[in-house]
């Protein structure tokens, strides 16, 4: 709020909660709405520790008070109200308006996220945003809450993530209100169909989650339209000042602030790669599908934000995708795609700032264009860890995928049990869902061996078992085993939720036995094709 321009058109006390359009600025202040009648649900206590603050807070009145979405409590430098953001929407390198209610992008953003702190911490900068704290101007008439159910996914997501060395945005605390609720559409109890079936009373919810900063590729679109629509005489000046503000944020230890500004540009975009390509390599690693992975939900920084219509891959299919409306593009193996579809608009956005810089632009389009490579790079490096290489062979891999498809792998499973290198295939049909042939057996076997005579050659077997135990998690997120967590706390009991929190610190270490038989399972045969378990149109 320092450093950027407020909306000219907002309101001088925050009071900005009806949906309108919002023309220039880089936010709107606004006041988050109480939860009425908050209660603790959980907070991070490794976050807490990390940011040097004890567990007892989480239980204080006063901050309960604040990040609940109450900030009157709070006291200077923070102000009496907190900031919202608008942010553009592209989909695999298309831009779309017409999901804003005024047909022209000037209504999208922030609807019910609103940050209310940003601070420098052991050296680290961070902001914190209320996620369900009440309708902003960006809300496109709806209530800007978020339930209970979300906010429990959402917030064991990150702790999860973190744990598994993702980046991604991270958890602070978590409270519900004791009386307000809120319809939403969802699917009955064992329901098969592929949309909700049903409307459902939810208690709402507001966690608090933390990132140095919450910017979006499709902030950066946003004013990159704008200068190119000539929207406003400083619509270039506010393009410049977000791209600078990114860098401040997010890249500042990386880039030399003695560059000149177009010298650090074409860093912010090898740098942004860099961070993009290895973030969906590790989201490959871990059997991670982000669902809806558009411009909207690619953070600028280069970690996970957005956990909306997310799942983890348990049967293993390269076309895992857990929500309904998002198809083969937004699937599990094609997300490299969609990464790179959300890093063009990166470039076209941050592009018109080196256009009177010949020999900077040409170095950064020349970044642009190396994206697929620097991509394809990543992954077969990934998988060459998964499997204990030092390098990828695609042959070797090429089967796999095979056999795994047709022996209907889990995921995690599979690699874990792989990473006790077994010479024989009985050890690995633990991950397998289905009964196998004696020819595919055989075939395991051939391609077993084939992998023994590589691994034997990249060194000491112990060690390379080590290494491919902190690769391949032995906990996995198996959402029959979230729903539960997130019912019960529907209910006031928590617990589960806060043993899977637990469970979700240490992923890949061996944890003990009643943990092992409980969650180092296959999924069920009762919790496939089963709408808000196996799929989800929606996450509220």
């Amino acid at each position: 709020m320092d450093t950027l321009n407020s909306d000219p058109d907002a309101t001088v006390d925050g009071d900005d909660h009806r949906p309108r359009q919002v023309f220039s600025g880089h936010f709107v202040p606004v006041t988050p709405t109480p939860l009425a009648e908050p209660e603790y649900v959980t907070h991070s206590s490794i976050f807490f520790k990390e940011l040097g603050l004890s567990d007892d807070l989480a239980l204080d009145k006063k901050f309960r008070q604040v990040f609940s979405g109450d900030i009157s409590a709070a006291y200077e430098p923070m102000r009496p109200f907190g900031w919202a953001t608008g942010y553009a929407l592209s989909i695999y390198g298309n831009e779309y308006t017409q999901n804003c209610p005024f047909g022209t992008g000037n209504g999208y953003g922030d609807g019910r996220a609103i940050s209310v702190f940003e601070g420098i911490i052991n050296g680290q900068r961070w902001e914190m945003q209320l996620k369900g704290g009440g309708p902003t101007p960006y809300c496109r008439g709806a209530d800007g809450r978020a339930v209970l159910r979300s906010s429990v996914r959402e917030f064991l997501a990150q702790d999860y993530m973190h744990a598994l060395g993702v980046p991604t945005s991270r958890s602070l605390t978590l409270y519900v209100s004791k009386s307000e609720t809120v319809t939403r559409p969802w699917y009955s109890q064992d329901s098969h169909s592929t949309d909700p079936d049903i409307l459902v009373d939810n208690p709402v919810a507001i966690s608090t989650r933390v990132a140095p900063s919450f910017l979006r590729v499709g902030q950066l679109e946003l004013f990159a339209r704008r200068a190119r629509n000539n929207a406003h005489p400083k619509a270039l000046e506010e393009l410049s000042m977000i791209v600078s503000h990114l860098i401040e944020r997010e890249y500042k230890s990386d880039i030399n602030q003695n560059l000149g500004f177009a010298e650090q540009l074409v860093e912010l975009a090898k740098l942004f790669r860099q961070r993009l390509t290895s973030l969906v390599a590790n989201w490959l690693r871990v059997g991670y599908c982000q669902g809806n992975f558009n411009s909207d939900n690619c953070a600028a920084g280069g970690f996970t934000l957005d956990y909306g219509p997310f799942g983890f891959c348990e049967i293993f299919d390269p076309w895992f995708q857990p929500w309904t409306g998002g198809g083969k593009h937004f699937s599990f193996f094609n997300q490299p795609m969609a990464a790179e579809a959300n890093y063009y608009m990166f470039w076209k956005a941050v592009r018109p700032l080196l256009e009177e810089d010949a020999e900077a632009l040409e170095q950064f389009d020349q970044v642009g264009r190396g994206f697929a490579d620097a991509m394809q790079k990543q992954i077969q490096k990934m998988w060459a860890t998964k499997l204990g290489l030092t390098e990828f062979n695609p042959e070797l891999f090429k089967k796999l995928m095979q056999l795994m498809t047709h022996s209907d792998v889990d995921y995690t499973i599979f690699f874990r049990e792989l990473s006790h290198i077994p010479e024989d295939v009985e050890p690995l049909k633990k991950s397998f869902y289905v009964e196998t042939s004696q020819q595919i057996d055989e075939q395991w076997q051939t391609w077993l061996q084939s992998w023994h005579n590589l691994v034997r050659n990249h060194g000491n077997l112990a060690e390379i078992s080590s290494n491919m135990k902190q690769t391949n998690p032995k906990y996995t997120w198996r959402e029959w085993l979230i729903v539960p967590a997130y019912q019960q706390a529907m209910q006031g009991d928590y617990t589960l939720v806060k043993e899977l929190q637990t469970v979700f610190s240490y992923p890949y270490d061996e944890q003990s036995q009643d943990v092992e038989d409980k969650y180092y399972r296959l999924r069920p045969r009762t919790f496939s094709d089963v709408g808000g378990v196996s799929y989800y149109s929606c996450s509220s």
